[in-house]
């Protein structure tokens, strides 16, 4: 997870040098064209700074919103954010392994599911042997938990990995 805070940062420095650097150089060199009525340059410089200004915003409040996750208040002993899940699909007899992840770092081919996804929501606060059924596009998805490690699990595997490699 610190590595979408930190690709969350390198956006907006790159878009904070655009905004403060490239951008208005484009538009002071539009200007010198002349008639900015008709200056197709300067109209396009504008669009790309307002475009430019509200992703910045988007950024910086998801970032302050990252920020402000309490890793304290994740359970140890549910399934939540940044939880690797093993789960039987009933219906399929097949296992799945999911991680539930930020909106940023999903990828559902990945089997990386946001918590706000409907197979997210379902599994957050669930326990191994609870079962959750969800509508999908295709009928009714029954999903058992068969295991899953916490977040907590995860980084004290991280640790020990590191140790191991000293």
């Amino acid at each position: 997870m610190l590595d979408i805070r930190k690709k969350l940062e390198q956006e907006i420095t790159a878009l904070e040098y655009e905004l403060r650097n490239e951008l208005p150089k484009e538009i002071l060199k539009a200007r010198a064209h002349g008639d900015l009525k008709e200056n197709a340059e300067y109209h396009a410089a504008k669009e790309r700074q307002g475009m430019v200004n509200a992703r910045l915003g988007q950024l910086q409040k998801r970032l302050s919103e990252f920020s402000m996750i309490d890793f304290t208040k994740i359970p140890h002993d549910k399934v939540g954010l940044g939880s690797r899940v093993v789960v039987l699909d009933v219906v399929k007899n097949e296992e799945l392994t999911y991680y539930v992840v930020t909106t940023e770092e999903a990828d559902a081919a990945n089997g990386r599911i946001s918590t706000g996804s409907p197979i997210g929501r379902a599994l957050l606060n669930k326990e191994v042997g609870d079962t959750v059924k969800l509508q999908v596009p295709g009928g009714v998805k029954e999903l058992e938990i068969l295991q899953f490690d916490t977040v907590h699990d995860i980084a004290k595997q991280e640790l020990a990995k590191q140790d191991l490699a000293k």
